[in-house]
């Protein structure tokens, strides 16, 4: 007979993959509520400052809808055409990017260096980046269709915001030490999201501005992609730069892709890897691996969409194991660092 431990590894391990599976099948359902929860939680603290300075909590939760939906229609209308002329580039830019691969190619067998066009087609495809870019982006829009459910979500989601505390007080039990937890795990993932949200508008900004500088086509819509993806650490940089990248060598030649890669790398360190982390503590940072693993695992459950929530959602896991003694461990697992503290400089 098995063990009392082993027998509970194995009930948790079944729960977790049904759970999972649950998961994946009511992606449809999940992902535009994700968004919305990910919206309240990033508008939260506009809602909570205007309820300070005692404006009625309807008109503190239409004012901050006032200003999601302000912000989400000039992101769509500009963004929305970007992707849209894009798109309807997209073959002529995999066609010249391919010739300059067949050029390139050629050019290092005249040096003697002969390398297998095939080769390079099925492992090493240039072209295929700018399509995963593109499709990244349409199955993000393709969820923005439902921006009517969303925004409603994000209303109820407001609304219950206010009131979710004192309810906690009353059906819980021990209220002082379970809101203790609470709003420590609160004020933790509100910290990081507002943060980490900070940072990622000015990645994207700076990277859209540079980008027009040289000229590069498209630089609104390759800001806002550097925007999503500063979302998953060390990764999502590196992937939000091949493409604008591959088409500064296409659209105006190898030295401006090389500014397009130099103004990519100053930016992402200064605001990544020296400003970001000054501000969010070291307890609040993933380990690389959990990182690259996150990724995979919400793409594979949640599609485009999960990729970029992927490391905010981990981070509600990890702060969430955080605001218990027992899951500390787990917590320093998931970390970067050897401490589950998370408190900022």
């Amino acid at each position: 007979m098995p063990t009392s431990s082993s027998h509970g590894f194995l009930v948790n391990a079944a729960a977790f993959v049904v759970v999972v599976a649950g998961m994946r099948a009511a992606g449809d359902i999940l992902v535009p509520f994700l968004l919305a929860v990910f919206l309240a939680i990033i508008c939260s603290p506009l809602l909570f400052w205007m309820k300070r300075k005692k404006v009625p909590n309807s008109l503190a939760v239409c004012s901050t809808l006032v200003v999601v939906l302000g912000v989400v229609l000039v992101l769509a209308a500009f963004a929305g055409t970007s992707l849209h002329g894009f798109s309807n580039a997209l073959p002529g830019y995999q066609e010249k990017l391919a010739a300059k691969t067949s050029s390139l190619l050629a050019w290092l067998e005249g040096m003697g260096l002969k390398v297998s066009a095939t080769f390079i087609s099925e492992t090493v495809n240039p072209a295929k980046a700018m399509g995963i870019a593109a499709n990244t982006l349409k199955g993000l829009s393709g969820v923005l269709t439902n921006v009517f459910m969303i925004l409603l979500t994000v209303v109820f989601v407001l609304f219950e915001a206010s009131a979710l505390p004192r309810k906690l007080a009353v059906a819980l039990g021990d209220p002082e030490a379970s809101l203790s937890r609470f709003q420590g795990f609160m004020e933790n993932l509100n910290r990081y999201l507002a943060i980490k949200t900070l940072f990622s508008l000015l990645t994207g900004i700076t990277i859209g501005i540079w980008l027009a500088v040289l000229g590069v086509d498209y630089p609104l819509l390759w800001g806002l992609l550097a925007f999503l993806l500063n979302y998953v650490p060390n990764i999502g940089s590196i992937i939000a730069a091949i493409p604008p990248c591959l088409l500064a060598v296409i659209q105006i030649g190898p030295g401006t892709a090389l500014l397009a890669a130099g103004g990519f790398l100053v930016v992402n360190t200064v605001f990544g890897s020296l400003l970001e982390p000054r501000y969010m503590g070291r307890g609040l940072g993933l380990s690389t691996l959990i990182v690259f693993l996150s990724l995979v695992f919400w793409g594979w459950v949640l599609g485009p969409v999960g990729m970029l929530l992927s490391v905010p959602l981990t981070m509600i896991v990890k702060i969430a194991l955080e605001s218990r003694e027992e899951t500390q461990g787990i917590a320093v697992l998931l970390g970067s660092g050897g401490s589950a503290a998370a408190s900022p400089k």
